[in-house]
């Protein structure tokens, strides 16, 4: 599903008024109207119910007139709420409101926190309707909007948000100060990259997207590049499988991960590779703990690193200069640990690997302090996948602010280091370094279990050495690891999931994907 800014939205609408020289009354007419369509469809079992309409003094207010007059001559009980005097509502809005006062609907104007709380400690509504701001809101939410919004979530109704939830940033999903938490949200023309980004995509509930009539012929092209990686953009991924091929038609990929304690993930990552779809896998660990994962191997091979003290050594050099000759990716991080010796050799590896490389885990670790690695002009297409602490330690920001910050966090570190970032969490952020962003919906709690990443890295390397590019096998592989976790939620829940169950959903994954066109 294609996203957009609000910035490119609103230049949509104004295209549409101004140049083609539709009125802005008959697209918020149509926008409420088309909003009440909806509201019906999720709510009507509550016919003839009260609702309450909170709205703005802007054009998203003007919106929620319309769904006013049109719920009301349903047959709805309806009172609007509007926050701020009559005399502050203006255009478009302004001719909305009017047909609510000249059909003598219920109508009250609030200008203080006092007043409001008065209004909401009188009277429950099973459904409210938050029409307060729209995409266009950028700065944060204080006042009388804040307190409504703080006594909209603190209320038992279910709740319609118009366009978006009050307090999402349209434009990335940043929460400005407060948000209301929607049940149901309409939006309109294209949906935003508030409404598919965490930490805004929690407060949106079920999303629709609904035509207002802005015409398609000689519209302004919208250029963002970020999608809500659906079913039909996943399927497009996909790569071609030869159906005469052979184990070498497929690709081999080189997994440089393990060391004592974390054999587990190596072994994670490299049996995971193996599920991929790549012919070929071969796991490099340090010596002292290869014998432990060739146990753990089965279809993967294996090789001894040299090693010091059990972690991998600079010494290593000539034998994974060896190992890279006909591989054609390579997966560095599961398990390995952290030393000044794997902080080199990794620094080599970036600076001689001239395939494809996934970074995860201790990977990302051993680059955090050495970033510069990352501005070689020719270096092979890398992707890293961070989770958010290690997101933290890569850009010397808190946790807390990455995640506040998701969408625009992992689009900058792509587009300033060169790289695909694959910003781990609900709500999955693909960043590529030209400004395509894909944001993954699938995926569960059960995800949240140890291993899992690792599983994701042996995946995505699975997928580059089968020849598809950086951001698309970091896309792809994080809708099939997602939708393998949904899978076996299915029949089985997602508490207890572990890591070795997403491993053999993945094939499943991929056939129901190829299958469903």
């Amino acid at each position: 599903m294609r996203l957009c800014t609000a910035k490119e939205m609103a230049a949509v609408d104004q295209h549409a008024i101004n140049e083609l020289g539709v009125p802005g009354a008959v697209l918020m007419e149509n926008a409420g109207r088309a909003c009440c369509d909806q509201f019906e469809q999720t709510f009507g079992r509550l016919f003839p119910g009260p609702v309450l309409v909170i709205a703005g003094k802007g054009n998203n207010g003007g919106d929620g007139y319309v769904m006013a007059r049109v719920l009301a001559d349903r047959g709805w009980q309806v009172e609007t709420l509007v926050l701020g005097g009559e005399a502050e509502i203006n255009g478009d809005a302004k001719i909305m409101l009017n047909i609510l006062n000249a059909l003598a609907l219920p109508v009250d104007f609030i200008t203080d926190s006092e007043q409001l709380s008065g209004y909401f400690a009188r009277t429950n509504w099973p459904i409210i309707v938050d029409a307060v701001f729209g995409t266009g809101l950028n700065s944060a939410v204080r006042g009388l909007q804040r307190e409504a919004i703080r006594l909209i979530n603190a209320s038992a109704a279910a709740v319609f948000a118009v366009d978006i939830p009050s307090g999402v940033d349209g434009s990335s999903g940043k929460i400005l100060g407060l948000a209301v938490d929607a049940d149901l949200t309409v939006t309109f023309d294209c949906a935003k990259i508030g409404h598919g980004s965490r930490p805004g995509a929690d407060c949106v509930g079920q999303l629709k997207v609904v035509d207002i009539g802005i015409p398609r012929q000689l519209r302004p092209q919208l250029s963002s590049r970020v999608r809500l990686l659906d079913e039909a953009d996943a399927r497009a991924l996909l790569p071609a499988r030869a159906t005469g091929g052979h184990k070498g038609s497929f690709g081999h990929l080189l997994v440089v991960a393990g060391s004592p304690g974390k054999t587990g993930a190596a072994a994670l990552a490299g049996n995971c590779a193996a599920r991929s779809g790549c012919g070929l896998v071969t796991v490099a660990t340090p010596a002292a703990v290869h014998d432990i994962i060739e146990v753990k191997l089965t279809e993967a091979m294996s090789c001894p690193l040299a090693d010091q003290d059990g972690l991998l050594s600079f010494a290593a050099r000539p034998q994974l200069q060896a190992l890279l000759n006909g591989r054609q990716a390579v997966a560095i991080g599961p398990g390995l640990g952290q030393s000044a010796e794997l902080a080199r050799l990794l620094g080599w590896l970036i600076g001689h690997v001239r395939v494809p490389m996934v970074l995860d885990a201790d990977g990302l670790n051993l680059l955090a302090g050495q970033l510069e690695l990352l501005q070689q002009p020719d270096r092979a297409p890398l992707v890293l996948t961070p989770h958010p602490g290690e997101m933290a330690r890569l850009c010397g920001l808190s946790v807390a602010e990455i995640e506040a910050n998701r969408f625009e966090c992992a689009a900058t570190f792509a587009a300033q280091y060169n790289v695909v970032l694959l910003l781990k969490g609900a709500r999955t952020v693909i960043a590529a370094a030209d400004g395509r962003v894909d944001i993954n919906a699938t995926g569960n709690d059960g995800l949240a279990a140890g291993g899992s990443g690792d599983v994701l890295t042996g995946l995505i390397g699975g997928l580059l050495a089968q020849g598809m590019d950086a951001f698309a096998a970091a896309s792809l592989g994080a809708w099939l690891h997602g939708r393998a976790a949904e899978l076996i939620a299915g029949t089985s829940g997602t508490a207890g999931m572990i890591a070795t169950d997403l491993i053999s959903h993945l094939p499943v994954a991929r056939h129901e994907l190829l299958k469903g066109a």
